[in-house]
């Protein structure tokens, strides 16, 4: 149980370890850097819904009896549509956007620009949670070392994803104390998804191939609806080219080294 706790635990330590960025860079991180952190976290994300979600995904279908590749397929579009939806309902403002998205609301944009972060950061929580849920319940196709292969991995592109969002929040006024604060938390909605994954783990470990492919789905549509087109706008785009690379580098190898 340990484990599990110390797992669901390290992303969010990554977001705030990033958030503390605030208090050593100056108040605006540069393009090419941010554009890069982007990739990377692109990176991170594809490699983890592939080797940590999907994959399982199939390989439990398959041991259990089922068509491998459906459950796998279902729940990868379900998770797909599940964040088109929170996209469409949750107000929201990207970085260097200056148009809302959402619901209309009187929102200041620091707050909006919270609620982006903590809209990628969703999935990522399920995607512990459901994993952990495998554990919890003694699913032999996971194991420990896989699921903390794919926290710690979370946990590594959320250390930019925290600098990303205190940076401008300091830049809209906020005090460095207060932009990390708000950065922080921005990442708790992780280990509160991973708890309610495996608060339900007796009604997912039956549908576990397609909880697994579920969170991919989920985390694939952060990837393309906002993380690649926010590091591939403007000038530098390639740097966010070479993120994508080494953070999907950098997850393979956890999974495969972990897992």
């Amino acid at each position: 149980m340990q484990n599990i706790l110390i797992g669901i635990l390290i992303p969010f330590l990554g977001t705030t370890l990033g958030s503390m960025m605030v208090f050593f860079l100056k108040k605006e991180m540069p393009a090419f850097v941010t554009k890069f952190l982007l990739g990377f976290s692109s990176g991170v994300m594809i490699a983890a819904s592939v080797w940590s979600l999907l994959i399982p995904s199939i390989d439990l279908a398959e041991t259990s009896g089922k068509i491998p590749w459906l459950p796998a397929a279902i729940g990868f579009l379900l998770g797909i549509g599940f964040l088109l939806a929170l996209d469409t309902i949750i107000p929201h403002i990207h970085l260097n956007s200056q148009e809302s998205e959402g619901l209309k609301t009187k929102f200041s944009r620091s707050v909006k620009l919270m609620l982006a972060v903590t809209l990628h950061n969703i999935p990522e929580g399920l995607a512990v949670g459901v994993i952990f849920a495998g554990i919890v319940t003694g699913s032999n196709a996971i194991s420990i070392s896989s699921a903390l292969a794919l926290s710690i991995g979370i946990a590594i592109q959320n250390f930019p994803e925290g600098a990303i969002i205190s940076m401008p929040l300091q830049n809209e006024g906020f005090s460095k104390r207060k932009a990390f604060i708000y950065g922080s938390l921005s990442g708790i909605v992780e280990p509160l998804a991973a708890l309610f994954a495996i608060f339900m783990s007796n009604l997912i470990v039956p549908l576990l191939p397609y909880f697994l492919s579920f969170a991919a789905g989920a985390m694939i549509y952060v990837v393309v609806e906002e993380l690649i087109p926010e590091s591939q706008n403007g000038i530098h785009s390639n740097v966010g080219t070479i993120g994508v690379a080494f953070g999907f580098v950098l997850m393979m190898i956890l999974d495969v080294a972990l897992g």
